[in-house]
C-alpha cells in the first residue's frame, strides 16, 4: 500500500494530498488547543505528544474507512513536513545560549548523550533481543530530545511506523514521570546542586523540551533557564548524531555494490544547524522568528498526527513489554548515571 502511494506521488495533482493534509491539520489544531489548556500544559503534555495520541485514536477508529483518499497527504505530512519542521527547529537556538551554559554544560551533554545511546544499543540487542531499529529509535529518544529525535532518526534508519510509535510512547511515559520526579528529588539533592546546576542536570537528562520546561519551572526561574539551555544544546547534537547514524546504516548495509556506493546524508539535519547559525546573528525581527517557531510547531505536530494515524494498536501490542523495560533501564541510567556525570564534571571544572 505504502510503496504504491510513494511511487505515484509524482504523478498526482495537489488535490491528491489535500484530504490527508486536512485531516492532519484538524488533529494538529485540536492538539495545539488542548496543549494550551493550563492544566494539560502544566502536566508537560506538549502539542506534539497530544497530536500523536489524537492521531492514534483517529487511526484506530475512523481512518481505516477513509484511508484511500487520505493516504497521500498523511504520508506527505509524515515525511516532508517532518523534515521541514526539523530544519525550522533551528530558529529556537542561538549560539549565545550555548555560551551561557559554558564548556562544562557541553561536556555533560556529550557524555550523557553518548553513554545513553551506546547503552541503548547494547541493552536493546544483547539483553532484550530487540531489532536494531527499535533499539536505535528508543536510544535516540532517550539520549537526545524525545519524540523529535525519534522522528528525525526514522528516515535515516528507514524504520516502520509501528517501531517509531513504540519509541515515542516510551519517551512520553518516562518523560512524563520525570516531570514530577525531578522537582520532588530537588530538596534531597540541594546539598550537591545549586538551582543552575540542577537545571543543567534536568536539561541534560530529561526527554522532551516541553517536559524540561515543566520540571525546571516547578523549581525556580534560574533552574528553568539553565535547564532549557542545556536541553537546547542536546537538540543541536541531533545533527552530528544523524550523520553518525547515516554512516552506521551504510556500514551495516548488505555488501551489494549499489548499497555500498552511497551514503544517505540527512540534509535536513545540516540545514537545521545552518538555520541555528543564521538565527544567532539576529538578522530577522523577533516577531518573525516567533511566527516561524509557531509554524514549526504546527509542522512537527502535523507529522506527529500523521504518524499517530498510521499506527495500529495491534502493532504496539506486538512490540510487547521489552521496549518499555529497556526504556525504563535507560530512564534509571539518565537519573543516576546522568546525575553522577553532572556532579563529576562540575567538581572537576569548578
Amino acid at each position: 500500500m505504502t510503496q504504491v502511494t510513494l511511487q505515484t506521488h509524482h504523478h498526482r495533482s495537489i488535490t491528491h494530498f489535500i484530504p490527508g493534509l486536512a485531516l492532519s491539520a484538524v488533529i494538529t489544531g485540536a492538539a495545539i488547543w488542548a496543549g494550551s489548556v493550563p492544566a494539560i500544559a502544566g502536566a508537560g503534555m506538549s502539542a506534539l505528544t497530544l497530536a500523536i495520541l489524537f492521531g492514534m485514536v483517529i487511526g484506530n477508529t475512523v481512518y481505516p474507512k477513509i484511508w484511500q483518499s487520505c493516504d497521500g497527504g498523511v504520508l506527505f505530512a509524515k515525511q516532508h513536513l517532518l523534515r521541514l519542521g526539523i530544519i525550522l527547529y533551528g530558529f529556537r537556538l542561538t549560539f549565545s545560549q550555548i555560551a551561557d551554559v559554558g564548556v562544562s554544560g557541553i561536556i555533560i551533554d556529550v557524555l550523557t548523550l553518548s553513554s545513553t545511546f551506546f547503552i541503548a544499543c547494547w541493552l536493546g540487542q544483547k539483553v532484550f533481543g530487540l531489532d536494531k531499529q527499535t533499539s536505535w529509535l528508543i536510544g535516540a529518544g532517550s539520549s537526545i530530545c524525545g519524540a523529535a529525535a525519534v522522528l528525525a532518526t526514522e528516515p535515516v534508519v528507514k524504520a516502520e511506523a509501528s517501531k517509531v510509535t513504540v519509541a515515542v510512547a516510551t519517551v512520553v511515559i518516562f518523560g512524563t514521570l520525570a516531570i514530577f520526579l525531578y522537582p520532588a528529588m530537588y530538596p534531597l539533592l540541594a546539598h550537591w546542586f545549586s538551582p543552575e546546576t540542577y537545571g543543567i542536570y534536568i536539561g541534560s537528562t530529561m526527554h522532551e523540551v516541553a517536559q524540561v520546561v515543566a520540571a525546571g519551572h516547578a523549581i525556580n526561574p534560574d533552574a528553568e533557564n539553565a535547564a532549557v539551555i542545556a536541553k537546547m544544546l542536546r537538540v543541536m547534537m541531533l545533527a552530528p548524531f544523524l550523520l553518525f547514524m547515516a554512516a552506521r546504516v551504510k556500514q551495516l548495509a548488505p555488501a551489494n555494490a549499489e548499497q555500498k556506493s552511497k551514503i544517505t546524508i540527512p540534509w535536513f539535519a545540516i540545514l537545521f544547524i545552518v538555520v541555528a547559525i543564521f538565527n544567532s546573528f539576529h538578522l530577522l525581527p523577533e516577531s518573525l522568528v516567533q511566527m516561524l517557531i509557531t509554524l514549526d510547531t504546527v509542522m512537527l505536530a502535523m507529522a506527529m498526527a500523521a504518524l499517530g494515524v498510521t499506527t495500529h494498536v495491534s502493532a504496539l501490542k506486538k512490540a510487547g513489554a521489552k521496549p518499555l523495560l529497556m526504556a525504563l533501564v535507560l530512564f534509571i541510567w539518565l537519573i543516576v548515571g546522568g546525575g553522577a556525570i553532572n556532579l563529576a564534571i562540575h567538581s572537576v571544572m569548578a
